[in-house]
């Protein structure tokens, strides 16, 4: 299934390498929804990575459902980038949609997406000994379940800023809610979770 919308005619708008990045954004943005194939291709290369990454942590490692979900989310992007207001960052919105991808697919009958850990620690550190490792990797399982067990507004919260790295700002912007908010939430999770970890974390 491709990623890119169909090829139409190309309008030139101005894009300079050395502009913001958020310029830089809005700029491929307008070429993209102009018929730029090759804009739509650039915004994947940069943006695909990250999607994908955040999706097989939420998938519990599964790579192939990751993938599958990565797709899904591009196709529906192009789908819904007309209505996008560039309220929050494109990757932001991205993230919602791609989250969004996840949960309809957990939500399934008998589609329940299990934390398997299937790549091991999230961070293996190769000076560990193998009980370290086993620690680690004991610490890093019960985190992951413990995030998929959060409730939906602190998951996502916990997950776009941690996971697909968005600042507060921008997760604000695309919740419609106020930075304040959003850090309430991440308190919150820290708590839920914290509490998740005891008797694991040394």
């Amino acid at each position: 299934m491709s990623t890119m919308p169909a090829a139409g005619e190309v309008v030139p708008v101005s894009y300079r390498e050395g502009m913001p990045a958020q310029e830089q954004e809005r700029a491929i943005l307008e070429r993209i929804r102009a018929g730029d194939r090759a804009a739509a291709e650039t915004l994947v290369e940069r943006t695909y990575a990250t999607v994908f990454a955040s999706l097989a942590r939420l998938c519990g490692g599964d790579r192939d459902l990751a993938a599958d979900l990565t797709q899904e989310t591009y196709r529906k992007a192009w789908q819904a980038l007309p209505g996008f207001d560039g309220r929050a960052r494109f990757s932001t919105w991205l993230y919602r949609i791609a989250y969004n991808a996840f949960l309809n697919h957990a939500r399934r009958p008998l589609r329940a997406v299990p934390f398997e850990g299937r790549d091991g620690p999230l961070s293996a550190d190769p000076g560990q000994s193998a009980e370290e490792a086993l620690e680690s990797s004991e610490v890093s399982l019960r985190l992951g379940r413990a995030v998929l067990a959060l409730p939906d507004d602190l998951r996502f919260s916990v997950t776009a800023r941690f996971w697909a790295g968005q600042s507060v700002a921008d997760i604000a912007r695309q919740e419609g809610v106020s930075t304040v908010a959003i850090r309430k939430r991440l308190r919150r999770a820290f708590t839920t979770l914290e509490a998740a970890l005891e008797g694991v974390v040394p």
